[in-house]
């Protein structure tokens, strides 16, 4: 079968691999369509940062070149022995964090802090960016039927922004702002509205995402660029600053912006991945008793978020913004997103379909 697999930076192929056999627990999925993530785009342009490339990874064995694809939907064609929680025919998403599950963390219920945390589809033999793929059968999730495959590869995203705004200290009637308006940003602003924020405030530098953030649920949108960001979020909450702020563009500029937009006693939380350091003051959280919290991946949500979108409190259509075959996923899916920041989500499909 074809898959995408990352052998090193930016360096992608689409090659022929055996196709996955199901065993013991395991599921079978036809892959119908996955999405590029963030962390995909991290990989490609600075990777390695979670693919294992000189020790195996403790959970799975595995050392590069790895098939991508964490974020995707599909339909259940076979299943192991000891499963019974999925039906052959059954369309599902797949939660991909793998974990040791005896860990105190994994114990606790806290799986997503596991010290051998790893994902299907960065640190497995298999992803979502293959024809067919095998999972454990508790990954599973079960799409409703008004739920598309389309809209089922954004679920994965989904919860990282629904997680996001969990952990946080956002009640109903707070104000807050988010810092990137990329997919995550996106699925933060949508998440936040369903918290019950009364104000949202999109911080971008791109007019088109920031068009995007407004039709999506922001109530205020700001240019770095041409606006002064701080002083402008100061101005919109009546001089008091935001309650929470969500970090999701992963740059200096922003997360500094992020703290100081938020109120005395206010929090910040960090949601993207960073490929660099940053340096900040510190005066900046202990004069005004700030708090910065970070947000890593999700646990215990998926049913939540699956039930979110198909009432239609989260529009995950209105991220999808370019649909592509398997063959193409470099020229006109990595290399898209890296180059066009008018597109949020890309889905790819290993199926021979007309698009």
């Amino acid at each position: 079968m074809k898959a995408a697999m990352w052998y090193g930076l930016e360096d992608i192929r689409v090659v022929e691999v055996e196709e996955p056999v199901v065993s013991e627990g395991m599921v079978k999925i036809e892959v119908e369509w996955g999405g590029i993530c963030g962390s995909d785009l991290h990989e490609y342009v600075s990777g390695p940062m979670t693919i294992p490339v000189k020790e195996p990874h403790p959970l799975t064995g595995q050392l590069a070149p790895v098939i991508l694809g964490h974020e995707f939907a599909g339909r259940v064609v076979e299943i192991g022995d000891r499963v019974s929680n999925v039906q052959v025919g059954d369309r599902v998403t797949v939660e991909p964090v793998l974990t040791c599950g005896t860990c105190m963390y994994c114990q606790s219920g806290r799986y997503n802090l596991c010290p051998k945390l790893g994902f299907h589809g960065l640190t497995s033999n298999g992803g979502g960016f293959s024809e067919y793929t095998t999972v454990p059968a508790q990954l599973v999730h079960k799409l409703p039927d008004n739920i598309s495959y389309e809209e089922g590869a954004v679920v994965e995203p989904a919860a990282v922004a629904v997680y996001a705004v969990r952990q946080s200290g956002l009640k109903v009637g707070d104000t807050c702002a988010v810092f990137g308006a990329g997919p995550i940003g996106l699925l933060l602003i949508q998440a936040a509205k369903a918290a019950g924020a009364s104000k949202i405030i999109a911080v971008e530098v791109s007019e088109s995402r920031l068009a995007k953030a407004e039709a999506l649920g922001a109530t205020h949108v700001i240019n770095p660029k041409t606006d002064k960001t701080v002083e402008m979020i100061h101005r919109i909450t009546d001089n008091r600053g935001v309650d929470v702020s969500y970090e999701a563009a992963g740059v200096e500029s922003s997360f500094l912006d992020a703290i100081e937009s938020v109120k005395p006693d206010g929090e910040t939380v960090i949601v993207s991945l960073w490929e660099n350091p940053v340096s900040f003051n510190p005066n900046l959280l202990v004069l005004k008793e700030r708090k910065i919290r970070s947000s890593c991946a999700y646990r215990h949500v998926f049913p939540e978020v699956i039930s979110l979108i198909a009432n239609g409190k989260i529009n995950t259509k209105g991220l999808i913004s370019k649909k592509i075959h398997l063959d193409q996923i470099v020229e006109e899916g990595f290399n898209t997103l890296l180059t066009d920041k008018s597109h949020s989500k890309i889905l790819v499909t290993p199926k021979s379909i007309n698009i």
